[in-house]
């Protein structure tokens, strides 16, 4: 707390909790130059003990100065899935601290890239009406070939934005450089304008399991954020998602984030031909449970290739009832979502953004694995430029 040098000769000032005298003002209403009226305290533990609903004022005096700063460049935020755009915060039951911020416009792309057929209105044709959607594809060495380059190129996007994490970067930043690398590389950004989407990837903070939207809130120290990249090349779509850490990250947020990992890391590690797909579900939810932590029932893992999602449904949790076994050829991908707290989630006013029920939070990881006759192969690994990111593959 800092003393209020003219208090000293005057106190004109009333505790914001007890209505005593005051000569005391909160370090952060006085750095974001807020009325002194309502951030003075009469000591110390009158102020730890308004905390909890006073630090509310200084996340509305941040969104103010955003939208001030922004709502008039075009940043607005997100409603219906994409298609609206609104200037006020939507009312909504938030069940964590995070809140969404306004959104930038739509990132364009460059005329003559091959795109995928919702590129222009938001609407896919092929992909719902598939029979794929039923039949888990057996690729030819052909598009396993193609499968390969967009991985990898997917793979080089997300080790670009990993490179940029850091506190005070924003998450439509991170969108920038995914956008960027993408084109660079010469494929389109799969996520954009798919059902509506309106950025490059997904970017889930804290207790959002997945499909955060990009906005203009700058990543705090200790935050946790995950960043989903799928990439369109010739044809084909590669996926892959890792959750980083944003500076100096609690010992429970660790645990969670590399409990995350290990959970992919075992399931793959039984892809192999003539295992039941409903197996890695078994696999994770073991592994995540012996953590006393919870698997989100929601979201799936997909088939992937020309379509960005079709069969064979890859559950993460036990018990489930996924039909199939695997078969040589086969693509898809496995990227469970993890919860500190209860696996429910609850749905933002974006139509896209699913968090916590009880605002925990959640971490994921997810790899394109394309099956093999002997085994598996990540399509989406690691490369030796990767940048070093997880203390425990650095031991």
């Amino acid at each position: 707390m800092d003393k209020d040098s003219s208090a000293a000769a005057e106190s004109a000032l009333s505790c914001s909790r007890c209505g005593k005298p005051a000569y005391l003002q909160c370090p952060k209403c006085v750095e974001l130059k807020l009325p002194r009226e309502g951030a003075a305290f009469c000591t110390q533990d009158c102020f730890k003990a308004s905390w909890s609903s006073h630090k509310s004022v200084h996340f509305k005096s941040k969104l103010a100065n955003v939208q001030s700063e922004q709502t008039q460049d075009g940043w607005l935020y997100c409603l219906r899935k994409g298609q609206t755009r609104t200037s006020e915060l939507p009312y909504f039951d938030w069940t964590g601290a995070l809140r969404p911020y306004p959104i930038s416009q739509q990132r364009l792309v460059p005329e003559g890239l091959e795109k995928p057929d919702w590129a222009v209105d938001g609407i896919p044709k092929i992909e719902p009406n598939s029979d794929l959607q039923n039949i888990v594809e057996i690729k030819t060495p052909e598009q396993i070939e193609r499968m390969r380059e967009t991985c990898r190129i997917a793979r080089e996007v997300l080790d670009a934005a990993a490179c940029i994490i850091r506190p005070g970067i924003t998450t439509d930043e991170i969108d920038e450089v995914v956008h960027q690398a993408t084109i660079a590389a010469g494929g389109y950004p799969s996520p954009l304008n798919y059902h509506f989407f309106p950025k490059s990837c997904c970017t889930s903070v804290n207790e959002v399991i997945c499909h955060g939207i990009p906005d203009a809130r700058k990543l705090e120290d200790g935050d946790i954020v995950n960043v989903d990249v799928t990439v369109y090349y010739k044809g084909v779509h590669g996926d892959l998602n890792e959750t980083f850490f944003v500076g100096e990250v609690d010992e429970a947020s660790q645990q969670l984030v590399r409990c995350t990992y290990e959970c992919l890391e075992k399931a793959i590690s039984i892809v192999k031909p003539g295992v039941r797909f409903r197996e890695v579900g078994e696999v994770i939810n073991r592994h995540a449970t012996m953590s006393g932590l919870s698997v989100v029932k929601s979201y799936c893992g997909h088939g992937i290739g020309e379509l960005f999602h079709c069969a064979p449904n890859i559950p993460h949790y036990g018990r489930n009832k996924a039909v199939g076994i695997m078969k040589a050829g086969q693509t898809f991908t496995i990227e469970p979502m993890i919860n500190a707290g209860v696996w429910r989630d609850r749905l933002w006013p974006d139509g896209w953004t699913a968090v916590t029920a009880d605002g925990k939070r959640s971490a994921q990881f997810e790899h394109t694995l394309l099956v093999t006759e002997t085994g598996v192969e990540v399509l989406t690994a690691r490369l030796p430029s990767s940048p070093k990111v997880f203390p425990w593959l650095n031991s």
